[in-house]
């Protein structure tokens, strides 16, 4: 684990910042360069894209958004720890790819055929979500003990999902809140939503490997990226 010397520009107050380790989804821990030389910046107005900075695995060369580095003095300052920049990658001529393509279904223990049911209310769409997230494997799926809470609809063993049953494309936000939720969880995340995804939404779910399904009114969640595909490919 990294770690470098930060100074309070406030109070003076000297301290050890270690970065934090997240789990690229190639399975190795990634952590954001520090640059040691560079002093820490008091953080005075906060926007959400400030909150990200990009990192590339040094495993795949994967690069991913993760949180921006930070640290809380003890007089109240907070501090925003200086990451080096990730190089551009030397590929202009590189062909694009398709935004998804559906992966073939191999999972290793077939399933039965997913029974689903007709949504009418919002509440019925968290309860086709829970009962798929039954089928794919997960087990004691149901709604937080206290009600949801931080974005969180459904609790299992393993596992937190958010349903979206609103008439309006779920956000870059909304998938941010839930894929953080599940790092500080260690759980997996699925989001449900009625009315599909905005691009930059689906851009960062694919970005960091959450998988997205949209639920008709039959009540049959569909794959909408290509972590959602596996999910169903493999099972829980």
């Amino acid at each position: 684990m990294e770690s470098v010397p930060v100074r309070c520009p406030v109070c003076n107050r000297d301290h050890a910042y270690s970065t934090p380790a997240y789990p690229c989804p190639c399975g190795m821990p990634t952590t954001p360069p520090l640059l040691r030389d560079a002093p820490a910046v008091r953080v005075g107005h906060r926007s959400w894209n400030d909150v990200w900075v990009t990192v590339r695995c040094s495993s795949c060369a994967r690069e991913d958004q993760w949180p921006q580095p930070e640290l809380c003095c003890p007089c109240g300052t907070v501090l925003r720890i200086p990451v080096r920049p990730v190089a551009a990658a030397p590929s202009p001529t590189s062909p694009v790819s398709p935004a998804h393509i559906p992966l073939p279904r191999t999972a290793a223990h077939p399933r039965p055929t997913f029974r689903p049911m007709t949504i009418r209310t919002g509440h019925d769409a968290v309860i086709a979500a829970g009962l798929y997230l039954t089928w794919l494997g997960y087990r004691d799926v149901g709604r937080p003990g206290a009600g949801p809470a931080s974005g969180i609809d459904l609790r299992g063993d393993g596992v937190i999902a958010q349903v979206d049953s609103s008439t309006r494309p779920a956000t870059l936000r909304a998938v941010e809140t839930l894929w953080l939720n599940a790092l500080g969880t260690s759980a997996a995340g699925v989001f449900f939503s009625l009315a599909g995804y905005a691009a930059d939404a689906r851009a960062r779910a694919d970005g960091v490997g959450l998988p997205l399904f949209v639920i008709d009114l039959t009540g049959t969640p569909q794959p909408v990226n290509s972590p959602a595909d596996e999910l169903v490919s493999t099972g829980a």
